[in-house]
């Protein structure tokens, strides 16, 4: 466990098992009794720590957003590229077998034609959130608000199954919470398929509710609310397959209201990979390059709300 708050790292380590405790990073990294690193630390530190770690040769495994500059993200997969360590992120839900299914669906083209794919992400954070880390709602280590930090899981569902971005038009602002970064957000996109979408991101409402996301094809649709399904129209298929009237829950818990109340089981699913990848020489299932794709989307957003225009995003 290494944390620069001793205090922090040894609490943990007496939660599991009394592993050694490190305060500086880079005396955790020259220890050759360790393979791999988790990277949990505030989002613009983590590109930096994992081109330290792939220099000492470890594997890593990083928390979502992979970092908040796209520059620094290009350098670290680089760098686990040339050291022949492997480079994953936590996007939990990539590995639920519901979310896998709804992109089988869309990329197969069963709803038809896509018309519309739109992310609703209506969260609550408090001030006193905000205020419990200096690092937190400012744009040097959160790099972004309500869609860097809370969003950015469903804005990388959300380009996982409708394909890549074309261009964003984007409103920004923090218009309740005293931070630098947005609390709100709206932005329309033009996916490289054709099809339009919306994304609505916020920490300032009031109950937080679980986020929605909808796929709109012009042969059907498919809803899913919160981690259930919640609308399944596919053509050849029952309207009401899923489970009961609340749907199919993966369990992942909802962090519409606290950022404490999110499933593990997800989380354990990445870990559990990225030791499959290093034993059998193989890319983890979120590779750096596909870790990009969400934070692009979020920057361009950003700058749309910044300039007043429409940004377009290389699709190369």
């Amino acid at each position: 466990m290494c944390d620069c708050i001793p205090e922090r790292a040894e609490k943990l380590a007496a939660e599991y098992g009394n592993p050694k405790v490190y305060v500086d990073y880079h005396e955790l990294l020259a220890d050759p009794g360790v393979d791999a690193v988790c990277i949990c630390t505030p989002s613009g530190m983590h590109a930096d720590m994992g081109i330290a770690a792939a220099g000492a040769g470890k594997h890593v495994l990083c928390e979502k957003p992979i970092d908040i500059d796209l520059d620094k993200i290009d350098r670290l997969t680089a760098a686990c590229r040339q050291a022949g360590v492997k480079l994953g992120c936590i996007f939990q839900r990539r590995t639920s077998g519901m979310w896998r299914n709804v992109r089988e669906v869309v990329r197969s083209g069963r709803l038809g034609r896509m018309v519309l794919g739109d992310a609703y992400l209506k969260y609550y954070r408090s001030q006193e959130y905000y205020d419990s880390g200096d690092w937190r709602g400012t744009w040097a280590l959160d790099g972004g608000g309500a869609l860097m930090n809370q969003g950015v899981h469903c804005v990388d569902v959300l380009q996982w199954i409708m394909g890549p971005v074309r261009s964003v038009f984007a409103y920004t602002a923090h218009l309740v919470r005293n931070i630098e970064v947005e609390d709100t957000a709206v932005a329309a996109l033009s996916f490289a398929s054709g099809a339009f979408g919306v994304i609505e991101g916020t920490t300032s409402v009031t109950p937080g509710m679980d986020h929605r996301l909808e796929f709109h094809g012009a042969e059907g649709t498919i809803r899913v609310d919160g981690e259930k399904m919640a609308a399944w129209d596919v053509p050849g298929d029952e309207p009401a397959f899923f489970e009961g009237n609340g749907g199919v829950d993966m369990k992942a818990g909802t962090a519409a209201s606290s950022p404490t109340a999110i499933g593990t089981e997800g989380h354990q699913m990445q870990v559990e990979n990225l030791v499959r990848a290093v034993r059998e020489d193989h890319d983890p299932m979120v590779t750096g390059e596909e870790a990009r794709r969400s934070v692009e989307i979020i920057l361009a957003i950003y700058e749309s709300s910044r300039t007043g225009r429409e940004v377009r995003l290389p699709l190369g």
